[in-house]
């Protein structure tokens, strides 16, 4: 390793996630309707791996008198984690990984805000699509019956109390959702960067990354928009109060991947500072 690449290490993780923008952005502009299927199915994905998840939680508690279900929320969280292999290996779009991405796009100059805000908003459309289409089939069959309805209820209704407590309920949803993404893209940090070169190991660090925010009680906006789907179709929700629970988790998801990952590292490996000192000091 050069000492430039000692100095600057990530500067592959960069030039990979420009070049992903550059593919982005020629997707969102000329062929948007195959933008929005790629979202949409990134949707359709969180919406299955959440059931498996509620589905898991639902099975331990049947056993033991409910006694196992704190191991059900482990097992079904770890399981949960599959579903960012599945949408990074299918080239799916979503958007919680993608602030990190037009973040350091912005970062570099290489997109506008006008263009940034429409790769972000075409991709949460598709992933709301996927989430209505998963929801609505759910709504026609009986998968959702029973103890997994109950418990999908249940996390909607606790998800919901941040909103109604007020001030400090906001602040703590702000803060699950900015440790959630944050998390997501530091595994996408570890997937980008060209140090990882099997595809286990890969995979290893998107389900790790997955199953601390499933576990813990971070908060994702993409999986509680699907999840919110799900659950209202059958059960109703409160609209207002939903959508304030994911306008404070866009924030904050946006915080955690878009600035502590994505502009983070864009600074941490900005060269072109150095570049123009070491330029003055030759001459």
């Amino acid at each position: 390793m050069t000492a430039h690449e000692q100095l600057f290490p990530g500067k592959q993780f960069i030039s990979t996630v420009l070049d992903t923008l550059e593919t982005k952005t020629a997707m969102s502009a000329g062929l948007t309707r195959v933008y929005l299927m790629r979202a949409a199915m990134a949707g359709v994905i969180v919406g299955v791996m959440y059931l498996v998840n509620f589905a898991v939680i639902a099975a331990f508690s049947e056993m033991s008198g409910g006694a196992l279900v704190p191991l059900g929320r482990m097992v079904g969280a770890l399981l949960f984690g599959f579903a960012l292999v599945f949408i990074y290996y299918t080239k799916s779009e979503l958007l919680t990984s993608n602030m990190m991405v037009v973040t350091i796009g912005g970062y570099y100059g290489r997109t506008k805000a006008s263009r940034a805000a429409r790769i972000l908003g075409l991709c949460y459309l598709g992933n709301l699509v996927g989430g209505l289409f998963v929801g609505l089939l759910m709504w026609a069959s009986s998968l959702t019956d029973g103890s997994v309805g109950l418990f999908m209820a249940d996390a909607v209704d606790h998800k919901l109390a941040y909103v109604t407590e007020g001030a400090a309920g906001w602040g703590d949803l702000f803060v699950r959702a900015v440790f959630c993404n944050f998390m997501i893209n530091l595994a996408m940090l570890l997937v980008y960067n060209g140090m990882i070169k099997d595809d286990f190991t890969k995979s290893l660090a998107m389900i790790i990354s997955v199953f601390v925010f499933a576990f813990v009680g971070f908060e994702h906006s993409v999986a509680n928009s699907v999840l919110f789907t799900i659950v209202g179709l059958t059960n109703g929700i409160d609209l207002g109060i939903a959508a304030a629970q994911i306008g404070i988790v866009l924030l904050g998801n946006f915080f955690g991947g878009g600035l502590l990952i994505g502009w983070y590292y864009a600074y941490a490996n900005d060269d072109r500072r150095y570049l123009g000192k070491r330029a003055k000091a030759q001459d």
